[in-house]
């Protein structure tokens, strides 16, 4: 146990952006854990020759990124992101799955790392809160290095979440800390989902999969998020979690005395590595010892993931071709989002012994000029990266259908995924059409 030894430096925000350099390189905590504040004033400042800054998925379009001589290296793209980049930003994201962050954080070694937690308890432990991601590894090794610094906003208004000690405490001792800026801010809430027919159909599919006993994995979205909400009403029962992303949708599973977490590992605790939702669900997740946050690492292992019981993954794409090939990350070869867990889900899931993948995905998607497009198409388009390979993927799910893929061959698996796209371009499919006629939505 740590004891309270010399104590960091309690600094303002002001002073703490003071020790950026101009030209530097600032690391930040990802998604949820990002230091808002921080970020907020960092825009005042007009000194800037070279900040290097590398993060993901920030929840706000934050006006430092619009400034000269300011760069932004993001590993996930997110709305924020993406309103950057329209804007002229330096935005440019850096490939990797979400295991790897940590490990390209360290490549390119930033010398300023900035994160959120809660305020020190008794014992000088701040939690972690929303996210474990690849920080929980990386603030350890900044506390140890004397050339890098390592400062924390510590949020009274974070919910103080679990880990399971020693081995992961989901924690930082004050000790460890360079600089604490105590400073309180709302965490950001996700947006309200409103479901389309489509998806409402598509989670009846999907729902077909669960059973009692199943471990589920619900991944980001409105299709995940309305299958945990009817498991929550429904007869079935006995579930277990074990989930990259935390949800509104888990918590409601919860509630209803759905979960018991008999998996076979990490029993008694449903397991995440980081949480985003509502602000009911930030109260509830304080102090919940039912839901322990662990690394990345470990949360999204395949070879972990597949020793649940019954595994069930629940996740998106944007578009799928006849050969299985998922993309999840690009829009006709732009960057729109980012690798993340998608391939450690599918592939952990489909290993898994009465396991399964779903990848649930609309038949069409409605294009800003008003056309309307194919999401299931006869090959990828060229210049357009592959996010999971054919051989991973298990079951697609659209609005008309569910196409079991695994252990079919590749006729097999074009007639079943031709059978589940909008009727209106399933012959076009069925005849190796490349370019497809637009969508005829009834």
């Amino acid at each position: 146990m740590w004891t309270l030894a010399v104590p960091p430096r309690t600094l303002s925000l002001a002073d703490a952006i003071a020790l950026i350099r101009p030209t530097d390189t600032l690391a930040l905590g990802f998604g949820p854990a990002e230091p808002t504040p921080l970020l907020e004033v960092l825009a005042a400042r007009d000194d800037w020759s070279n900040l290097l800054v590398y993060g993901g998925l920030l929840t706000q379009p934050y006006a430092v990124f619009t400034k000269p001589g300011v760069h932004l290296r993001s590993a996930f793209l997110g709305g924020a992101e993406r309103a950057l980049r329209a804007g002229g930003a330096d935005v440019q994201f850096v490939p990797g799955d979400f295991r790897r962050f940590a490990k390209a954080l360290r490549r390119v070694n930033p010398r300023v790392l900035v994160t959120s937690a809660t305020p020190p308890d008794a014992n000088g432990w701040m939690s972690l809160a929303l996210c474990a991601a690849e920080q929980a590894e990386e603030l350890h090794r900044y506390a140890r290095d004397p050339e890098r610094l390592l400062v924390v906003l510590a949020n009274p208004l974070l919910p103080r979440t679990l880990g399971l000690p020693p081995e992961h405490p989901h924690g930082i001792h004050v000790d460890e800390v360079d600089v604490i800026v105590e400073v309180a801010w709302d965490p950001i809430e996700g947006p309200t989902l409103v479901p389309t027919d489509a998806e409402l159909r598509m989670a009846e599919h999907a729902l077909r999969w669960v059973t009692d006993g199943c471990t589920l994995q619900t991944g980001i979205g409105t299709v995940p998020a309305i299958v945990a909400e009817r498991l929550a009403a429904g007869p079935c029962g006995d579930f277990g979690i074990h989930s990259e992303l935390f949800t509104p949708g888990l918590m409601k599973l919860h509630q209803a005395g759905k979960v018991t977490n008999r998996k076979g590992q990490f029993d008694g605790v449903s397991i995440c590595t980081f949480a985003q939702g509502s602000r009911e669900l930030y109260r509830w997740l304080d102090g919940q010892e039912a839901v322990r946050f662990l690394p990345v690492r470990v949360v999204n292992d395949p070879s972990v993931i597949a020793r649940n019981r019954r595994m069930i993954s629940i996740n998106a794409a944007l578009e799928v071709d006849l050969k299985g090939q998922l993309v999840a990350d690009q829009l006709r070869g732009a960057q729109y989002s980012g690798v993340g867990g998608h391939e450690d889900f599918v592939t952990g899931a489909a290993l898994c012994p009465d396991g399964h993948s779903l990848i649930c995905v609309s038949s069409f998607a409605r294009l800003k000029d008003g056309r309307t497009r194919s999401k299931i198409v006869t090959a990828i388009e060229r210049g357009t990266a592959v996010t999971t390979p054919r051989h991973q993927v298990d079951v697609v799910i659209t609005e008309w259908g569910a196409a079991e893929l695994a252990g079919r061959t590749e006729r097999e698996r074009a007639e079943a995924l031709a059978a589940i796209a909008h009727p209106s371009v399933r012959d076009a499919l069925r005849a190796g059409v490349m370019d497809l006629p637009d969508v005829s939505p009834a």
